[in-house]
């Protein structure tokens, strides 16, 4: 019962966080939102006793992306009035709970038939989360597309640099 309460409330949290991300304006304040959605991750990954991927959550995603990413929207300096003026705000939001609520009660009820009151064996006796099976399983089956991603954060952050050079 405690597990539940806690990730129904990592859960919301993760959720709030990545609605805030999305419809901000403000490059920072959406990045800060999506600190909040990375750290809300970790917690779901320690509920999980996913201990390796919770400490790489935090370091990596929730510390150095984010830093990386703050460090380039500060390089870029962007002016708050070349920002959009953000008009009805509040009607979207409502009409879009409005129309994605019965999909969402659906897919609750859906979900409370199918598993109902069942208890999940835990992960942590088969390795999931540990540093074996996380190495293993991205030194092997998803090698190259772990590198693919690296190239591409690389090339998105010389881009950005290139850009911010030329605007100054």
């Amino acid at each position: 019962m405690e597990t539940t309460l806690y990730f129904i409330i990592l859960a919301a949290v993760a959720v709030i966080g990545g609605l805030l991300t999305i419809t901000r304006s403000h490059p920072l304040s959406a990045t800060l939102s999506l600190v909040v959605t990375l750290i809300a991750l970790a917690g779901l990954y320690a509920l999980l006793s996913a201990e390796f991927l919770f400490v790489i959550q935090i370091l990596v995603y929730a510390g150095a992306i984010m830093a990386l990413m703050v460090f380039v929207i500060m390089l870029l300096n962007v002016r708050e009035s070349s920002f959009p003026k953000e008009t009805g705000f509040e009607v979207k939001v409502l009409l879009t709970f409005a129309l994605s609520s019965p999909l969402l009660l659906t897919t609750l009820w859906a979900i409370h038939q199918h598993f109902g009151d069942s208890t999940f064996p835990a992960l942590s006796a088969n390795g999931f989360g540990s540093i074996k099976s996380v190495g293993l399983e991205l030194y092997t089956q998803f090698f190259f597309p772990f590198e693919i991603v690296s190239i591409l954060l690389l090339v998105a952050l010389v881009g950005v640099v290139t850009l911010a050079k030329r605007r100054a």
